[in-house]
């Protein structure tokens, strides 16, 4: 078929590779697309970023040693507005990897109703192994290497895996420097996801899992029939997104019975009391990870996914869930907290054994969200009260929720393709009134 994802992605010259996590998303966002029927220039739009930055740079050790690291600079699509996506410091990162999540953030921004397109960006470090000052340094360089690249009316960054408000900071500093944009709201509104008393937003940190909880709250207990209070539930990664998903759920009165990082896995010592998710948050934060929580016991990979909970969360790093970990699944239903974690194959495990799929490009949505409410907020010299965050970023995630559901009524389809459809909705829209320049 002339408009099927395969073909467009020949036509361009892709060399099929089922393993590569871009073409993974891309394809499955091409298949929403060919549902829609979407015009195939569109498509062919949507099937490859508008720029691909890479840039190495040197930085100074403590020890006075020179490394050089590769960073990335992704921008996806603007038809919507500014680009807009974290910035990740890991060791896998990659052009591809990269790539991938630009294209999830274009459909975030456009499925929240954002005017923000989609970018990401990332390092090939492993941030735990530099000290304090190594990270500024490090930091510092990337940003001056992006040079205009970046900027707050063009392309603004924000905090992923490995990066953090102190990190943002550096950046926004760096920027406000070389840029001479010393006035707060045009220079500090480069990136977002900053410390509150540096323009940041209150609510930030807690906003992806936030966002999280509240398409649980609106979606689930229909799902499964049962109140939030009653249900059980576990979370793979428990960092940031997984931390504040496992204390927002405690606050329902939810039980969490599983939590796996890279220190291991673990459960309860009592079933019936769960892991208390608020003391966890604090232990991780102290320790770095949720082996030897006090009241817990260690378990293996196998005995964590086979755990029996209503609800299972993945909020660590992409494809988290393959085909392996689809089979021991003995969940209900998924809530993707992390971005892409669920590969194709994994998918259709699940989608076999009637394990139901909240997209994380719905769940997901909630950080970019609340970024946005920054970079307003920055921009018009504002400073937003949390209980109003709270608020703007519910209607929001409703009216993404509301989007997701009529889309898969009228395509009769799973819901990341109804989550997929809805954002290529909105964009194609907006290229049909603005055209193709010049």
């Amino acid at each position: 078929m002339p408009n099927s994802p395969a073909r467009i992605l020949a036509d361009l010259g892709f060399r099929y590779d089922p393993a590569n996590v871009y073409q993974q998303v891309i394809t499955q966002v091409l298949e929403a697309g060919h549902r829609l029927n979407l015009p195939r220039h569109l498509q062919l739009i949507m099937a490859e970023p508008k720029s691909e930055v890479m840039v190495h740079f040197p930085v100074e050790m403590d020890d006075g040693s020179f490394k050089l690291f590769k960073g990335y600079r992704v921008q996806h699509n603007n038809i919507l507005g500014p680009y807009k996506g974290g910035i990740r410091y890991h060791h896998g990162v990659s052009l591809d990897h990269v790539k991938a999540l630009s294209v999830l953030m274009t459909m975030k921004c456009s499925l929240a109703g954002l005017p923000l397109g989609g970018g990401k960006g990332g390092v090939q470090v492993n941030p735990r192994e530099l000290s304090q000052d190594e990270l500024m340094r490090l930091t510092r360089r990337f940003t001056a290497a992006l040079g205009d690249n970046i900027g707050p009316n063009h392309d603004i960054p924000a905090p992923d895996v490995g990066t953090n408000a102190q990190v943002m900071a550096w950046m926004a500093d760096t920027y406000i420097n070389f840029n001479n944009a010393t006035h707060h709201g045009s220079g500090a509104a480069v990136v977002t996801g900053k410390p509150v008393a540096f323009g940041g937003s209150v609510g930030r940190e807690k906003a992806t899992g936030q966002g999280v909880v509240y398409v649980i709250e609106d979606l689930l207990p229909e799902m499964i029939s049962k109140p939030l209070a009653d249900t059980t539930y576990s979370v793979v990664g428990y960092g940031n997104v997984g931390s504040w998903t496992g204390k927002l759920m405690a606050a329902h009165g939810s039980k969490l019975l599983a939590v796996m990082d890279h220190t291991g896995a673990i459960a309860p010592n009592d079933v019936a009391e769960g892991l208390d998710a608020i003391a966890l948050a604090d232990y991780v934060t102290e320790t770095g990870g949720v082996a030897n929580f006090p009241g817990s016991k260690p378990i293996s990979e196998e005995a964590f996914y086979t755990t029996k909970v209503d609800l299972f969360v993945p909020a660590a790093l992409e494809q988290m869930i393959g085909t392996k970990e689809a089979q021991m699944l003995n969940c209900r239903v998924i809530a993707e907290a992390a971005n892409a974690p669920t590969t194709p194959e994994g998918e259709k495990v699940l989608a076999e054994r009637g394990i139901d799929v909240l997209p994380a490009i719905l769940c997901n949505c909630g950080g970019v969200v609340v970024s946005y409410f920054e970079w307003m907020q920055n921009r018009q010299s504002e400073i937003w009260e949390l209980d109003r965050v709270d608020a703007e970023l519910r209607k929001h995630m409703r009216s993404a929720a509301a989007k997701v559901l009529a889309a898969r009524t009228e395509l009769d389809c799973d819901m990341r393709t109804a989550a997929f459809a809805a954002a290529l909705k909105h964009v194609a829209e907006v290229y049909r009134l603005r055209g193709i320049f010049p």
